[in-house]
């Protein structure tokens, strides 16, 4: 098992920023894939970033290429999510996810690839 806990989340304005950390209770998240999955209300969960077990590669949704960042910290211990030019429609609760596995390709973007959920935590972008 691994315990997520995302933090982070709230109210912003369009155009504004937000990050986004999951911490796994302490163990290092070095030999996970993880990623970040959201999901806006009455819409199914979407893929929005990803960073590979090896190397540390990242992988982001054509919607927010550009404007989010993934990353591990030094430690390994806190996965974040930079978020910037923040839009009304990044409006969701935001998932960290993570797996034993070494996924790639579009494994990466699937939730269903990904064993370990962390409760979700809101972010709003008002227009």
């Amino acid at each position: 098992q691994v315990p997520l806990v995302e933090s982070g989340g709230g109210l912003v304005q369009a155009g504004g920023s937000v990050r986004l950390s999951c911490a796994a209770s302490g163990q290092s998240l070095n030999r996970y894939t993880m990623g970040w999955f959201r999901q806006a209300p009455g819409k199914e969960r979407e893929f929005v970033a990803a960073i590979k077990w090896a190397g540390g590669s990242t992988v982001y949704a054509d919607s927010v290429k550009g404007r989010f960042t993934i990353s591990r910290d030094n430690a390994k211990i806190t996965l974040y999510l930079q978020m910037n030019s923040l839009k009304p429609e990044d409006t969701a609760v935001y998932y960290c996810a993570a797996d034993t596995s070494i996924l790639f390709g579009s494994r990466l973007s699937r939730p269903n690839e990904f064993a370990y959920w962390g409760q979700g935590t809101q972010v709003t972008v008002s227009s």
